[in-house]
């Protein structure tokens, strides 16, 4: 369930650092089954675990929290985490993480491992041959090095879902876009809390690299620029040893690795995903089409074996034409289950005499319709006596504290002209710029996206209710659209209907 959102890196830190992250059950039960099995050996328990990035994550995060920093380095790897912990507080340690089914661990945190992953098989198979004896330190810095990341998805799954959409999808200022949604950099966050954990040293040499390092990051990306005279590009490194010792640091590989795996969700042929690609052809001293050409199939290996239905991988663009990036695409229509579900209710609306007690009663099937008929985020709200205030009647798919919140009209002009006479607005990206900042603050933080149906609807000749809703934020399902104005209009009648009744 999201929680209230932080707005300094110490209260981020605080809210983050000792979240345990879900493990998807049939990893749960198969790591279980080899910790109480003693044939398995360490390297199988640990290969098992791997299949669970947050798995790994708690387990090396646990180990490296009861060693005493001052004499003990950090876990570098998950067999060394084990090894510190001992089978036995493992097991105990995998008995107290929370273990669910994966469809039901947030999509944010399952799309974001997802990456992990990618970037994981990119660094072993671009990295791990030429550095033979760090391919440990190459191999679990590249699956962790996002990893401060997966709390704020589950905690904050949209905050993550619009970051990705606005700076990775559509190239906004990163640096605007995070004070925005988190109050502060994205990376201090990172890097406090690969700190606080004691992640893998290379994790934070990596975090270094694009912080204090910043500068010199961007000189090697100038250089690597330069991808048609590899000669020329040596002269200049060996010009100044001290950009050339930090192009050639190893630690820099799982940087490389997951830049490219996070740049390349977007498309192959983005600009970002270049610039990485330039910065590997230079470590590697390999031609960039090879580079490519490693890439894509180390892409397509990463596929076959962390792919899943309802996630993002970006192998699958390989098949497009070059330029093409990755598409919005709407939300799925409802179950025909759900479409059954829906009509119910539709039908308890429109029965008369109203067979509703209350508001509140009648307002929780309207707020089940319209989940039913798919819409992801539901806010309905009704005027107080005074027709000034509007006040929460019902809620979904949003966290609790929104229940307590009230809009006064004059927040607003949307809610106000909403409220004066019944109307729709759709809010798409061609006008949400013309809407945004026409809409209260506290109600645009819950709906985050540039996809909005509004509606008020009303009763004798008055406004008594208006609707928020969403499918997360994204494009809207057509049907889901459709059902949506039919249950604004049974709404509409039940309103009607319980009015009669009370007169």
């Amino acid at each position: 369930m999201p929680v209230a959102i932080p707005n300094s890196v110490d209260t981020w830190v605080k809210a983050l650092a000792d979240v345990r992250l879900p493990v998807p059950t049939h990893s749960h039960d198969r790591v279980s089954a080899y910790l109480n099995d003693s044939s398995r050996s360490l390297r199988e328990i640990a290969e098992c675990m791997q299949q669970s990035p947050a798995l790994v994550l708690n387990v090396i995060r646990e180990a490296n929290a009861h060693a005493n920093s001052a004499l003990i380095e950090p876990a570098e790897s998950l067999e060394v985490a084990i090894t510190r912990m001992g089978l036995q507080r493992t097991g105990e340690l995998l008995k107290r993480l929370p273990a669910m089914p994966s469809a039901e661990i947030p999509q944010a945190l399952r799309q974001l491992q997802l990456v992990s992953q990618h970037a994981s098989q990119l660094a072993n198979g671009l990295f791990a041959a030429r550095l033979a004896r760090l391919w440990q330190e190459v191999h679990w810095g590249a699956l962790l090095f996002l990893a401060p990341l997966w709390p704020i998805a589950l905690t904050q799954p949209g905050l993550i879902e619009d970051w990705e959409l606005r700076v990775v999808r559509r190239g906004e200022p990163a640096v605007n876009v995070e004070r925005a949604l988190f109050g502060v950099p994205l990376l201090d966050i990172c890097q406090a809390l690969a700190e606080r954990w004691r992640l893998p040293l290379w994790v934070l040499q990596g975090y270094r690299s694009l912080g204090a390092e910043r500068r010199s990051l961007a000189r090697v990306m100038l250089i690597a620029r330069d991808f048609g005279d590899p000669l020329r590009q040596q002269q200049r490194l060996d010009a100044e040893p001290a950009l050339r010792r930090f192009a050639n640091q190893p630690a820099i590989s799982i940087l490389l690795a997951n830049g490219l795996a996070l740049a390349a969700q977007q498309g192959w042929a983005t600009h970002h995903a270049l610039r990485w690609e330039y910065l590997i052809a230079l470590y590697t001293q390999m031609p960039l089409g090879d580079v490519q050409q490693q890439v894509h199939q180390e892409s397509v290996h990463s596929a076959r074996q962390v792919a899943q239905p309802d996630l993002w991988h970006p192998a699958t663009a390989l098949i497009w034409p070059w330029h093409e990036r990755r598409p919005l695409q709407p939300a799925p229509p409802p179950s025909a289950e759900a479409l059954v579900q829906w009509r119910r209710n539709c039908t308890d609306l429109l029965a008369e005499p109203s067979p509703f007690n209350n508001a509140m009663h009648l307002a929780t099937t309207a707020r089940d319709a319209l989940v039913a008929c798919g819409m992801q985020r539901v806010l309905l709200l009704m005027p107080d006596k005074s027709q000034t205030v509007l006040l929460v009647q019902q809620l979904a798919g949003l966290p609790k504290p929104a229940a307590q919140l009230s809009f006064a009209l004059d927040q607003g002009a949307v809610l106000k002209r909403l409220a004066q006479e019944p109307g729709q607005i759709r809010v798409t990206p061609a006008n949400s710029g013309q809407f945004s900042h026409l809409i209260p603050a506290s109600l645009r933080v819950l709906f985050r996206g540039e996809h909005l149906l509004l509606r008020s609807l009303a009763s004798h000749g008055r406004v008594a209710m208006l609707v928020v809703a969403d499918q997360g934020g994204g494009p809207l399902s057509d049907i889901t659209v459709q059902a949506f104005g039919k249950t604004a209009q049974c709404i509409e009648k039940a309103l009607a209907a319980f009015s009669n009744r009370n007169k």
